[in-house]
């Protein structure tokens, strides 16, 4: 078996070509990928060469860890989940490329617990349930922010849950006015024009490492900084402010199944909608283009890919 597959050849080198597939075991499932996201964060890092080292790092490698298809066959151990509509967080399923992620092709071959069913009448949207379960699991770490820096999508993702779990609406930092415009249900300013200095916690969804000292000298005392971006550059910061404010740092990793779990109850009861996220699209014959606007075009908060009509 084979795939059409996005392979990062090397920094900033890509292609759209044929791989081969290892076989299916008896708890795989194979899935006919409809729809894959573009990570702006993680996949720059691996676009230009600069993601810090990393287990499976290496190039040629096939990107992506936002798929949803349909399975369209199983391992004799798990024939019950043909026909589901499910989300891939990523494959290794390449004989002859690194799947980091792996998740940017027409066909995917998964253990059976790495695909996650959910709801097909989502569609493209399905492609934002690692975000979603991202920011939950920023958020599930400690108390709701009262800061959220930066209006992504993961930032807009962190505030629509933050509001659906019934806490206040937080406030947003976004320096892009683009990224302010319109109507959110909470507020959404340039940092300079905000004089506060007694939040709670400030969720960093920016990946502006260097804003550090920054977000600590709007802090309460005992307030906390969560970094839920991914950083290229060494962080530092300085430490009487830091001192003075008893200010704690959190890091928020990888999200758990609990916050994918935790997220598809608040889509459940209407708490949180993935609507209006998704600003671009485009075919894998376009990946060169639509990388470049993903990575480059502050308008694009999400750019998808569409594999339907590709052989």
């Amino acid at each position: 078996m084979d795939t059409v597959a996005i392979v990062f050849e090397g920094p900033e080198r890509i292609s759209v070509r044929n791989l081969d597939l290892n076989p299916v075991g008896p708890d795989d499932v194979v899935v006919e990928v409809c729809f894959s996201g573009v990570s702006t964060g993680t996949e720059r890092l691996l676009w230009t060469g600069q993601m810090p080292l990393f287990p499976g790092m290496g190039y040629p490698l096939v990107p992506g860890y936002e798929s949803v298809g349909h399975v369209i066959e199983t391992g004799v151990n798990v024939a019950h989940r043909l026909g589901e509509f499910v989300f891939i967080p990523g494959a290794t399923c390449y004989k002859n490329a690194r799947g980091l992620f792996g998740g940017a092709a027409r066909t995917l071959i998964v253990p059976s617990v790495r695909a996650i069913e959910i709801q097909e009448r989502l569609g493209a949207r399905g492609v934002l349930m690692a975000l979603a379960a991202t920011a939950h699991h920023a958020i599930a770490g400690g108390s709701p922010p009262d800061l959220i820096v930066g209006h992504g999508v993961l930032g807009r993702l962190i505030a629509r849950i933050t509001i659906g779990m019934g806490a206040p609406a937080p406030t947003v930092w976004e320096t892009n006015e683009i990224r302010r415009a319109g109507t959110f249900g909470y507020p959404v300013i340039h940092p300079e024009s905000d004089e506060r200095k007694d939040y709670k916690t400030i969720i960093d969804a920016s990946g502006a490492g260097s804003m550090l000292d920054t977000f600590v000298s709007r802090l309460a005392k005992g307030g906390e900084v969560v970094l839920a971006g991914f950083y290229e550059e060494r962080l530092s910061f300085a430490f009487v402010p830091t001192f003075m404010r008893e200010a704690r740092l959190r890091i928020a990793a990888e999200w758990q199944p609990a916050d994918l779990q935790a997220t598809q109850a608040l889509m459940r009861i209407g708490r949180l909608s993935l609507d209006e996220l998704i600003t671009h699209d485009q075919t894998p014959e376009g990946a060169e283009d639509a990388y470049a606007t993903a990575f480059t075009d502050s308008a694009c908060l999400k750019m998808v890919l569409d594999w339907r009509q590709c052989a």
